[in-house]
């Protein structure tokens, strides 16, 4: 190695630790696939006790018991998401047949229009019947398939919320644990990353959930002044689409333009576009910088890159853990930055002292 110039030396060197890092990263996500009945819940209930730790932090203050405190808080969200659940299924229920008459008129329409020649959509139904006559075993295995998905993600939603019971009774024994843990000696450095990286997940689940309850409330008030059939349930898509950012948002607000498009016609449907595109032009331009950009701070560029990677192991559910995730590894990174950087400049400047110091306070609290 000393025949090499100091460059490609430190190149090499660079390299080394790149395909390292790299094969830790590549095996750590292959063991959370393997385990990934036990892996999710566990992020999910992460990301629940970081939206949710407010909340039983005010009941704890207030000299409700810790448990008790956990408790009410998980019942709490049971209300909130079944209610959301409750409003999305009945929006659909009532107005489902509506939309697919609109949708088969809005069909209708577009063949005569163009004149698709020697076709119909009588012709349409009829190969359908013969695909699904032709391939019915391959349908039926797939509802039990389905069946097996659907019994999978309620136990992982039953685990997800009894880990955030757990995590949140137990939230005050966590910097104890993370210090116990830690190698001897880096105990503080540490205890202010695990406090750096879960106060940017914090953050994401805040800012994220205030900017999707403000859009869905001003999407689902647009679509009520223009008439459109299941506003309110488009409404709670668009709140649940926001969690994955960009797409999210993209996908719910098309399915609204489709929907008014099909029930209302052209018009009506320019109109939801450009009560959609206020929506995030107020979203890109006001809330964003106002909310999420003081806690998390990563470039479109990098969230999309995530989306993208979290899609590619986990499907939808890896990309809504992907920014979080994200997130809280940037937390890491300017922990880290902030500590050695400023370590290595007093070093330079012939100040003495260790390199750690003591933790930060992040303001986030024990996590």
């Amino acid at each position: 190695m000393q025949l090499l110039p100091g460059p490609v030396r430190r190149f090499a060197a660079w390299c080394a630790v790149i395909l390292l890092a790299s094969g830790v990263v590549y095996v750590a996500i292959r063991l959370c696939v393997e385990f990934r009945t036990a892996v999710t819940p566990a992020l999910l209930a992460l990301l629940g006790t970081a939206l949710l730790r407010p909340l039983h932090a005010r009941l704890v203050k207030a000299h409700v018991q810790r448990s008790l405190a956990a408790g009410l808080t998980c019942v709490a969200v049971l209300a909130v998401v079944g209610g959301a659940v409750y409003i999305v299924v009945a929006a659909l229920v009532e107005t489902g047949d509506q939309i697919v008459a609109s949708l088969r008129d809005a069909a209708e329409g577009v063949a005569d229009h163009f004149g698709a020649a020697g076709t119909s959509l009588d012709d349409v139904a009829s190969n359908a019947r013969e695909l699904l006559g032709k391939f019915g075993g391959t349908a039926a295995s797939g509802v039990v398939t389905g069946i097996s998905v659907v019994g999978e993600m309620l136990a992982m939603a039953v685990l997800a919320l009894l880990l955030v019971f757990f995590f949140l009774r137990d939230s005050d024994r966590a910097v104890s644990t993370v210090r116990a843990l830690a190698p001897p000696g880096a105990a503080d450095t540490v205890e202010a990353m695990a406090r750096r990286a879960f106060g940017a997940v914090e953050g994401f689940m805040r800012g994220t959930t205030l900017i999707a309850l403000i859009d869905a409330l001003c999407i689902t008030v647009g679509l009520l002044v223009l008439r459109i059939p299941g506003a309110v349930g488009l409404g709670a898509l668009v709140f649940v689409g926001a969690y994955v950012p960009y797409l999210g948002a993209f996908l719910s607000g098309a399915v609204a333009v489709l929907v008014a498009l099909a029930d209302r016609g052209f018009v009506i449907a320019l109109w939801a576009l450009g009560v959609v595109l206020a929506v995030q032009v107020l979203e890109g331009h006001v809330l964003q910088p106002m909310i999420q950009s003081r806690t998390v701070q990563m470039h479109p560029a990098v969230v999309l890159l995530a989306l993208t990677a979290g899609a590619s192991v986990a499907g939808i559910l890896g990309m809504l853990l992907a920014v979080p995730l994200t997130a809280a590894a940037f937390g890491v990174v300017h922990e880290l930055q902030g500590r050695y950087g400023a370590s290595g400049s007093a070093s330079g400047s012939g100040a003495s002292g260790p390199a750690g110091g003591p933790a930060p306070s992040s303001g986030t609290g024990d996590s």
